[in-house]
């Protein structure tokens, strides 16, 4: 059987500034295809990258060349597969269990968002993307995770240290030194809190981690939170931006949504079509095949949940914001047993409070030259801006 073909031609600076003209080519022509910018074979088929996700035997997480482990000072749970992946999520996973969540984030989120909302300038143009959906889910996240004495802007500034280093394909320096800047202060928090956690015991992450009955080791539980601080704040932001995006250019949509309060379905809408996390990486630990096309084992592959997000078999007129797809299969929160842990978190927070509370306080919302958006990202991607004015 042949190897996957290679492209040469798509560059690195264009997967950042817009993929979907290059999935979309791939899906029709070459859907199993080695991307030499990347150094991957991506798969940018829905049923290829499910079927990837969900056989954590022959796909796993540990892609010993990416610059994660360099990024984050440790081997995270992020690249570990069966029981010592479990230990580790399963360490994290009461904080957000479906009764913390109806009793302490669901309520801390909605004060929160109340508060940031009354900042909010009316009647003049406000990006907010720095003013709203950046701060917010800084703030909501360094509550969750037991860190609340980080400001917005330390959370922020780590979270996006963490992601560039992660994301750091050409081993540059700067983004390295920057995260090396960010662990100095991350850790010293997190010594400083961990002590208090074990005298005064709540249900915050690094609380419930550090006072658990069989903990993981402290450098585990440090990596835990890290991960966390990572993917915890350009997901919800850029979800939030996206969505409302989506509905400010599509009024009709929205007027309906109001009538009908189905902006859950907005949100899930929103996260199929700009994937905050748009690919991740498996690595065949045998010889295997995916569309006829031979995967030697050690090949690290590619899922393409951006792509599969508009996948023609799937989804109708996958390009366009539509939010009253009759089906939404979208793998956005991936699949598998690295399945998104704040899944139901970022549903909860945005699909049931979020919308609803912002389209209440500003019914005549607008969105001022949607031209002006800027969107970039090849590993995680949503609007640089939003420039609106609340009325």
């Amino acid at each position: 059987m042949p190897l996957a073909p290679v492209n040469d031609a798509v560059t690195i600076t264009q997967l950042i500034d817009n993929p979907y003209p290059f999935y979309r080519q791939m899906r029709a022509s070459s859907p199993v295809v080695s991307v030499s910018a990347v150094n991957r074979v991506m798969l940018t088929k829905a049923a290829d990258t499910r079927a990837v996700k969900d056989d954590p035997e022959t796909w796993s997480s540990d892609d010993p060349d990416t610059p994660m482990k360099r990024a984050f000072h440790a081997h995270t749970l992020m690249r570990k597969d069966g029981e010592e992946h479990l230990r580790e999520r399963n360490a994290m996973m009461p904080t957000f269990s479906p009764r913390n969540l109806k009793t302490l984030w669901g309520p801390a989120y909605e004060k929160l968002a109340g508060e940031y909302l009354d900042r909010l300038p009316k009647g003049e143009v406000v990006d907010l993307f720095p003013t709203l959906a950046g701060p917010l889910a800084a703030r909501i996240l360094a509550d969750i995770l037991g860190l609340s004495e980080a400001s917005d802007d330390d959370m922020q500034f780590w979270s996006q240290a963490l992601i560039d280093g992660a994301g750091n394909f050409g081993w540059f320096d700067e983004p390295f030194e920057r995260v090396d800047r960010a662990h100095l202060a991350m850790d010293a928090l997190m010594e400083r809190k961990a002590e208090y956690y074990r005298a005064n015991p709540d249900q915050t992450a690094l609380s419930v981690m550090v006072n658990a009955d069989d903990p993981i080791a402290w450098s585990q539980i440090v990596a835990n939170i890290k991960i966390a601080i990572g993917g915890g704040i350009n997901e919800p932001r850029d979800a939030l931006l996206t969505v409302l995006y989506g509905l400010l250019t599509n009024p009709d949509q929205l007027d309906e949504i109001r009538s009908t309060g189905q902006w859950g379905s907005a949100f899930e809408e929103a996260i199929r079509w700009v994937a905050p996390i748009q690919v991740s990486s498996r690595r065949a630990t045998r010889d295997t095949q995916i569309r006829g096309i031979d995967i030697p084992k050690g090949t690290v592959v590619m899922t393409c949940q951006a792509s599969s997000n508009h996948d023609e078999d799937l989804f109708e007129d996958g390009h366009l914001f539509n939010a009253f797809r009759a089906r939404n299969p979208h793998q956005s929160f991936g699949s598998g047993p690295h399945h998104c842990m704040g899944t139901h978190l970022a549903r909860m927070m945005l699909g049931k409070i979020m919308l609803p509370m912002i389209f209440d306080r500003f019914p005549n919302m607008e969105l001022v030259r949607p031209e002006t958006v800027i969107w970039k990202g090849f590993g995680f991607r949503g609007p640089l801006n939003l420039p609106v004015r609340l009325n």
